[in-house]
């Protein structure tokens, strides 16, 4: 099998007191998207900078490509490329003269920076902004040029922070596109984010980070069965809300949660449950039933349920 291009062990990172990553593992192959998901302070962030060797662990080891992101730090930079949850552009500079210093940054010719600029801007849809100021591009526009920047050495890895924070949803349909025609050219993006949609749209895995470690991986279809289908019930009268909550906990054998007035919804990690049948138990309950049906859970549910057993999922 073909290493993992971005792979992680045991690692441990302290800030005083407070312990912000106890044993995290991580493995992603080349080519795909994976997720990492966790609660605020669960240690996301914390990866990415050792990842990106803007950090060094206390203990464990990371590499990137097979280069340790410690020992060939340098390495390791030539083949990664970083957009934090804030867009790091230049206002004073038009979008053109962004993409070219970032090139002559990165030590290319002037005519290299030059023509990989115009390649970046035509194909993220920015060409016919790249000669304006970025200081009048939207909130959308300037996120894409901090993408672009980072391409300009054509990286092997791509580390988003948090990358559509406070964007709109068209603007964030934006970044999800030019993150797609990334993988589709063979680059590996490893993606933080608070919005599990976002997470279950794009990534082809995701690990789920809780207080510094990895506490499940999966595709989003694997980690959304281990909770199982789940069952939505609507009453016609919520007075009955109480004795629909008892059919569903006999036939479910857990204790639904009242996701509103009228409404219940309860896992089935077991299934086998047939509509025709909680219908019928309803009916002799006396509980008259506007709706009934089963579904798949969301991402949000499951990143409820892995991150605080004792929370309701609702």
């Amino acid at each position: 099998m073909t290493d993992p291009i971005v792979l992680a062990e045991g690692l441990h990172k302290s800030f005083g007191e407070t312990r912000a990553l106890r044993g995290l593992d991580l493995a992603v192959p080349a080519g795909t998207v994976c997720g990492v998901l966790g609660p605020n302070g669960a240690g996301k962030t914390t990866a990415v900078r050792i990842l990106a060797t803007l950090s060094d662990p206390d203990a464990g080891h990371a590499r990137i490509a097979g280069y340790d992101v410690v020992r060939d730090a340098g390495e390791v930079w030539a083949r990664i490329g970083l957009a934090g949850q804030y867009a790091a552009v230049d206002e004073k500079l038009t979008g053109r003269g962004n993409l070219r210093m970032f090139g002559r940054l990165c030590h290319l010719s002037r005519r290299e920076a030059h023509a990989r600029a115009d390649e970046l801007l035509e194909r993220f849809g920015l060409a016919d902004a790249a000669d304006r100021q970025v200081a009048g591009y939207s909130g959308g526009m300037r996120r894409r040029l901090d993408l672009i920047t980072c391409l300009i050495q054509r990286p092997q890895v791509l580390f988003l922070d948090e990358p559509t924070t406070g964007l709109d949803p068209r603007s964030r349909g934006e970044i999800w596109d030019g993150v797609r025609a990334l993988v589709a050219d063979g680059t590996t993006v490893l993606l933080t984010t608070q919005y599990l949609d976002e997470a279950d749209r794009l990534a082809d895995d995701i690990a789920v980070v809780d207080q510094g470690r990895v506490i499940a991986t999966g595709t989003p279809d694997e980690l959304k069965a281990t909770i199982g289908d789940r069952l939505d019930v609507v009453v016609e009268d919520p007075a009955a809300l109480s004795s629909a909550a008892a059919v569903l906990t006999s036939l479910a054998g857990t204790g639904p949660a009242v996701t509103g007035a009228d409404r219940l919804s309860v896992a089935l990690p077991g299934g086998g449950l047939r509509l025709a049948g909680v219908v019928r138990e309803l009916d002799r309950a006396g509980v008259a039933a506007a709706d009934v049906s089963l579904r798949r859970p969301t991402l949000d549910e499951v990143f409820l349920r892995l991150t605080d057993p004792k929370e309701t999922v609702r």
